[in-house]
């Protein structure tokens, strides 16, 4: 045998720590607000996974079912009644949709972008680039984009 051999009860480390849930919270449109154990909070939006699953159909139709949601005994999870339940690896890749002017701005500072060259990346006028980032509302699409472009830069 090669390596090192373990004799004892030891804890094994690879790669990021598994992201664990503290507290989830239900909001209307399928919306949930998650804080996790690094005091993190994001919302996301489950509309699509739930509409992609025939196994979350109660879910989709069911408002009282959906506010029975809660965060699993070792946080790894949500889950609801009926033996329903995400991840916590998984919702932890779903993107924000609390993307507001000021993210805006910020992204772009993070990728180094004046209003012509996010306008380029994101194929909008550099008007609406303008105007998203002062006070104009943020459509999803524009913030989807925008975070990708965030994500793949790795910052």
């Amino acid at each position: 045998m090669n390596g090192p051999v373990s004799t004892g009860n030891e804890i094994i480390e690879v790669g990021a720590p598994l992201p664990r849930l503290k507290k989830a919270t239900p909001l209307s449109d399928r919306l949930v607000r998650l804080m996790w154990s690094s005091g993190e909070t994001k919302v996301v939006d489950l509309a699509p996974a739930l509409a992609s699953r025939r196994a979350y159909i109660s879910l989709r139709n069911d408002d009282r079912l959906f506010r029975t949601l809660r965060v699993s005994e070792y946080g790894n999870a949500i889950q609801w009644d009926e033996n329903l339940d995400f991840s916590a690896v998984w919702l932890d890749r779903l993107p924000s949709v609390q993307f507001d002017n000021a993210s805006f701005r910020q992204a772009m500072d993070v990728l180094g972008l004046s209003l012509d060259g996010m306008a380029a990346q994101l194929e909008v006028s550099r008007r609406l680039v303008a105007q998203y980032r002062k006070d104009k509302p943020i459509p999803r699409h524009i913030a989807l984009a925008t975070q990708y472009l965030v994500e793949r830069q790795g910052g």
